[in-house]
């Protein structure tokens, strides 16, 4: 990035137009929450035969996180009209931008589960256009596909489990499935489809072992890592769980696997930022550790979880968005974001640093901000859930880490001797210093007048904990038990911060972590991926045509062999009708003398018109088995590639056929695999017959058609399209004969 601000490029309609998105949804939004009570609802109807309606509904939860998508976003496309200055593809990617916006509104607002999943994979490919958005740079474009490969595949498995949550409940809606849950218990499949669901969250939320991806999607512009990556897309999986929670917060297996994943990817992504450099890279794993601590609130039984999981959800984003930015304008005024290289800005970026400042205290969960209310609340809860002592002491040091990294992006960078000089560094623009004050004074705004908060927070917090009692979120403080808590997370945070040099050179030490940790195992699996595909295309897509014709006729054989294993069904022996047993016996003998002659000719004309045998007894099989339009196409064609064939011949010849299988081999597989197909045939022989088509077309044939006819009915209007697929190879035969009946023409005319 450039070290000077740089003059603005001028605002175009394409802009303003995308910035009135964000704006004017948060402005409905707002409006909606004076004049009309929680929850909103609208069903429309969508694939009545499947039952499907395209169902929204907006209660408290899923209200918070519309104020966050739409707020956030608008101050977002803000910053990034600045960040963005000279960007000549700047209203692309706002484009792109704007529709991430959507697919989010869509996602937290929908009702139907299958909706929610079409716009859960629209947030994930709209993510990996924005983190791969710098092409050219290859960290950009692995980034990119590690955050769309993951996410997209937890969507896969997010898809299982929501189907078979709906199947159960008998409802295609999130909320039916959560009234329906009392009557799941005791379904063997209720265990399966929770795992796929979390399954689906954790991949999106970046929980362990899927954390790697969200540091690596950095690359990404910083407009898209401070919407996407704080307070957007990583909390759509959050918001399932949240969504989910009331259905099955009681059940162990529910409570037990967010606690430990949330407990577990908390810890250890606060150990990973000890280990990182790159600002935004210590901002992204801090990122990871408060979605595990989220997780980790989810899953807590007590009724106050409701409400410290809507609360830190609401400071996070109000701290990690404005940190992000801070991170941007470094780069973009610095150009470089390690802090091995940053210190003393703010003399020179003295708004900034003020940014910095204000962020950084309410992400340390200090007084005097809404982080601090937050940190009060979750101290509530977990005391209420009475948590194992190792979950509570964890919580602790990754609270100290958060302190430690609230320093280091709010004191280190800006104090101390400047490594720049004072020419080299100036501040960012306005459009870049606004957007994240005024989201990190929000946060002390809601500090100094709490009942500002209970509006947006208490609806939720409802949401999710139905049993959480209406007082007001000033009432729920502690401040005795919060600084005690205070006190040690600061202490151990300071420590961190001072010995944080030492603390990185020693995990870099560990290079075991770097060999054996979930991001190598995802390059394992993916080299693994390549040499799989390498050899299955060595094994099947190898060129020659006798290979995919075995491969086929073995599958079949095998296909036949499984079902006659499984399902053991009676045999009956075709017996044609009586009037109809000589022309089955003529198909029968044309059929097997083109197939014996195949196999024995080495002259190439003889084996042209043995193999034209096979299709014209199997066009005579056809003729007299009722299908006679099957049966003129057949015969066509084969008349037609037996001339033209033969015709192309003459190019060939001096040279002796040449056949790449032993004779032998290849009898004796086509004989295999004629007595699979005769397998697979018996049991329909055995069936009675179903004569419900042929009524069906008979009663409808003159009503529906206007046909008394019923063969013809059927060939031009109930299977026109398939008519329609045979004279095209009619027609295609015709193209093709059309050269040759040429040349017979012009030698004629010669003679």
């Amino acid at each position: 990035m450039s070290g000077t601000a740089g003059a603005a490029t001028p605002t175009g309609p394409a802009y303003v137009g995308l910035l009135a998105l964000p704006v004017a949804g948060f402005g409905l939004l707002v409006w909606g929450l004076l004049h009309h009570s929680l929850p909103w609802a609208l069903t429309l109807e969508w694939v009545p035969s499947l039952g499907l309606d395209a169902a929204f509904r907006v209660d408290g939860l899923a209200a918070q996180m519309l104020a966050l998508i739409t707020g956030i976003g608008a101050l977002v496309f803000v910053y990034a009209h600045g960040y963005l200055d000279h960007e000549p593809r700047r209203d692309r990617l706002l484009a792109i931008l704007a529709l991430f916006m959507l697919a989010m509104v869509g996602a937290v607002s929908a009702d139907s589960v299958i909706l929610l999943f079409l716009f859960w994979e629209l947030t994930s490919l709209t993510s990996f256009l924005l983190v791969g958005w710098n092409h050219a740079d290859p960290h950009a474009r692995a980034g990119a596909r590690q955050a769309l490969l993951i996410t997209m595949a937890g969507g896969l498995a997010l898809l299982g489990g929501l189907i078979l949550l709906a199947q159960m409940a008998g409802t295609w809606t999130l909320s039916g499935i959560v009234a329906a849950a009392p009557g799941l218990r005791a379904d063997p499949r209720l265990p399966a489809a929770l795992a796929l669901v979390m399954l689906g969250a954790f991949t999106k939320s970046a929980q362990f072992p899927f954390h790697f991806w969200l540091p690596n999607a950095m690359s990404a512009p910083t407009p898209v890592s401070a919407y996407l990556h704080s307070a957007t897309m990583v909390k759509l999986g959050i918001y399932l769980l949240a969504r989910l929670d009331p259905a099955f917060n009681d059940l162990p297996f529910w409570e037990f696997s967010l606690v430990g994943v949330g407990t577990l990817t908390a810890v250890w992504a606060a150990a990973l930022a000890l280990r990182e450099r790159d600002l935004k890279r210590i901002l992204a794993r801090t990122t990871v550790s408060a979605l595990g601590i989220l997780v980790l609130l989810v899953g807590l039984p007590s009724p106050s979880a409701g409400l410290a999981v809507a609360a830190f959800m609401f400071a996070h984003a109000l701290y990690k968005a404005p940190l992000f930015m801070v991170a941007g304008n470094i780069d973009h005024a610095t150009g470089t974001r390690s802090i091995d290289h940053l210190m003393g800005l703010r003399q020179v970026m003295p708004w900034t640093a003020a940014v910095a400042i204000l962020a950084g205290i309410s992400m340390a969960g200090l007084p005097m901000s809404f982080g601090f209310i937050a940190k009060d609340v979750i101290t509530s809860a977990k005391a209420e859930a009475e948590l194992l002592a190792l979950v509570s002491h964890a919580t602790v040091l990754v609270n100290a880490t958060v302190v430690a990294v609230a320093g280091v992006a709010a004191v280190r960078v800006f104090w101390g001797r400047p490594e720049f000089p004072r020419a080299r560094v100036r501040e960012v623009p306005w459009s870049m210093r606004l957007p994240p004050l005024l989201i990190a004074l929000l946060a002390l705004e809601f500090e100094f007048l709490p009942a500002l908060a209970d509006p947006l927070l208490l609806a939720a917090a409802q949401a999710i904990s139905p049993g959480l009692d209406a007082g007001v979120l000033s009432a729920s403080y502690r401040f005795d038990n919060t600084l005690t808590a205070l006190e040690i997370t600061l202490g151990l945070g300071l420590l961190l911060f001072l010995f944080w040099d030492r603390l990185h050179a020693l995990g870099h030490r560990i290079h075991w972590l770097d060999r054996y940790g979930p991001a190598a195992a995802y390059e394992h699996a993916l080299h693994g991926l390549a040499r799989l595909a390498a050899a299955h295309t060595r094994l099947l897509q190898h060129g020659r045509l006798s290979g995919y014709l075995r491969g086929t006729l073995a599958a079949l054989l095998a296909l036949a062999c499984v079902m006659l294993w499984l399902e053991a069904p009676p045999l009956a022996w075709p017996a044609p009708p009586p009037e109809q047993a000589v022309a089955w016996s003529v198909a029968l003998v044309l059929i097997a003398a083109g197939a014996v002659a195949a196999l024995t000719l080495r002259d190439r004309l003889a084996l042209l018109m043995a193999s034209g045998l096979v299709g014209y007894g199997s066009a005579v099989l056809f003729l007299f088995a009722g299908a006679p339009d099957l049966a003129f196409t057949q015969f066509a064609v084969e008349t037609v590639l037996v001339v033209v064939a033969a015709t192309a011949l003459r190019h060939f010849r001096g040279e002796a056929p040449r056949l790449e299988e032993p004779r032998l081999a290849n009898a004796l597989f086509a004989l295999l695999a004629g007595a699979g197909v005769f397998l697979l045939l018996l049991p329909l022989a055995a069936l009675p017959p179903d004569t419900a088509l042929s009524d069906w077309f008979a009663a409808h044939s003159l009503e529906a058609a206007h046909g008394r006819n019923v063969v013809n009915v059927i060939i031009v209007d109930f299977r026109g399209l398939d008519t329609l697929g045979e004279i095209a190879v009619v027609a295609a035969s015709l193209l093709a004969a059309l050269p040759l009946l040429a040349g017979l023409r012009n030698r004629n005319h010669a003679a």
